[in-house]
C-alpha cells in the first residue's frame, strides 16, 4: 500500500485535502534551487536573467499556494498530519518545508532582507529542531532495515542548508559558528545514514517504483555538503572536491538506474525527490567551474544546468497538468 494510503487509513476519513503530502514542499525546493543555478549562470556565463527571475518568481508563488494548502489540511483534519509525521517514510520530510524556508532568502535577500532573514531565521531554527528531534527518536524507537529509505537523509541535509543563504544575508561573521555546527553535524550525520540506507538497497526489498527517484536524495548530502562548506569557509580547496566529485559519480550511477523511469511508472508526486538533487549538483557544479576556470568543468556545469532544468520542467509541467484534470489525490499516493 502506498505511504499516502497507509496514513490515511491511520488517520481515518475526513478533512480537506488530507491526501496532500509535506513532501511537495520539495518542489519549492527544486524551483528555489534552480533559480539560484540560473542566477549562477548569468554571473559567471551571461545567461538570460530573467530565467531565474521567473524561476524565483514561481518557486515563492508554488510555496505560498502549498503553505495555504497544508494550513488548510492540518485546520481540517489535524489527524493527517499527525499521522504523516509519526511515519518512519513520511515523517522525515517534514524537513522539506524547513529547507524551503532555508533556501527562499537566496531569492530575497537583495530586494527584500528583512523578508529574507525573517524566513531564514524561522526555518533555522525548525531545522535544528527537527534535526534534534529527529536523531533522539532514531535512538529511541526501533526500526527495521525495511523503513530506511532516502527520506532519512532529509535532516541531515537541511542542517547543511543552514549556512547556505549566510553570506547573503551578511551574517557569515556573526552566526559562523552556527555555520559551522551545522555543516559539521550535517556532514557527521550523512556517512552513517548513506550507509544505511545503501546497506537496506543492497539486502533487502526495492524501492517502490513511485519512490525510485528518491534514490538521488543520497547525491544531496555532497552536493548540498559541498555547498555548505564552501559558503562556510569562503573556499573551493580539495576537501569541497572531495565533496563535489563523490556526487557525480553518484549521480551517473543513479541516472543509469532511473533512465527507463518515465516509460515504465507512471507519474507521482513522489518524483519531485529528483528536482532538488539535480538543481544542488548543477549548482555544486557552476562553483566549481568558477574555481578551477577549465572548460571542461564549464561544460559540465551547463550540462548538468540543463538537466536540472529538464527534470525540474517535466515535473513542473506534469503536476500543474494533473492539478487542472483533478488528479492530485490519485498522483499522491
Amino acid at each position: 500500500m502506498a505511504v499516502a494510503a497507509r496514513i490515511e487509513d491511520a488517520a481515518g476519513r475526513g478533512g480537506v485535502l488530507s491526501y496532500l503530502p509535506v513532501s511537495l514542499f520539495g518542489s519549492v525546493m527544486g524551483l528555489t534551487g534552480l533559480a539560484v543555478g540560473w542566477r549562477m549562470a548569468h554571473a559567471q556565463y551571461g545567461a538570460p536573467a530573467w530565467i531565474a527571475q521567473a524561476l524565483g518568481a514561481l518557486a515563492l508563488a508554488v510555496f505560498a499556494a502549498l503553505a495555504i494548502a497544508y494550513a488548510i489540511k492540518a485546520a481540517t483534519g489535524f489527524a493527517h498530519v499527525r499521522a504523516e509525521f509519526a511515519h518512519p517514510v513520511a515523517g522525515p520530510l517534514f524537513g522539506t518545508p524547513l529547507i524551503a524556508l532555508l533556501l527562499l532568502p537566496l531569492l530575497l535577500a537583495d530586494a527584500h532582507p528583512a523578508a529574507a532573514r525573517a524566513l531564514w531565521s524561522v526555518g533555522a531554527a525548525g531545522m535544528l529542531a527537527f534535526a534534534w528531534w529527529t536523531v533522539l527518536n532514531w535512538i529511541s524507537v526501533r526500526r527495521t532495515l525495511a523503513q530506511a529509505t532516502p527520506a532519512w537523509i532529509v535532516p541531515v541535509v537541511g542542517l547543511l542548508d543552514v549556512p547556505l543563504a549566510l553570506p547573503a544575508l551578511g551574517w557569515s561573521g556573526e552566526l559562523h559558528g552556527l555555520a559551522l555546527l551545522a555543516t559539521a553535524v550535517g556532514l557527521f550525520f550523512a556517512l552513517p545514514l548513506f550507509t544505511l540506507v545503501l546497506s537496506r538497497l543492497m539486502f533487502d526489498e526495492p524501492l517502490p517504483a513511485p519512490m525510485q527517484p528518491a534514490l538521488l536524495i543520497l547525491v544531496a548530502p555532497f552536493s548540498v555538503g559541498f555547498a555548505a562548506y564552501t559558503a562556510t569557509t569562503g573556499r573551493v580547496d580539495d576537501f569541497a572536491a572531495g565533496l563535489f566529485l563523490p556526487a557525480l559519480f553518484l549521480l551517473a550511477v543513479l541516472l543509469g538506474r532511473l533512465r527507463r523511469l518515465p516509460a515504465c511508472c507512471a507519474f507521482r508526486l513522489a518524483w519531485w525527490a529528483a528536482g532538488f538533487p539535480l538543481a544542488a549538483t548543477a549548482n555544486a557544479a557552476l562553483k566549481y567551474a568558477q574555481a578551477v576556470r577549465h572548460p571542461l568543468a564549464d561544460g559540465l556545469a551547463w550540462a548538468l544546468l540543463g538537466l536540472a532544468s529538464a527534470v525540474v520542467g517535466f515535473l513542473t509541467a506534469r503536476t500543474l497538468w494533473g492539478i487542472a484534470r483533478g488528479e492530485l489525490r490519485a498522483l499522491s499516493g
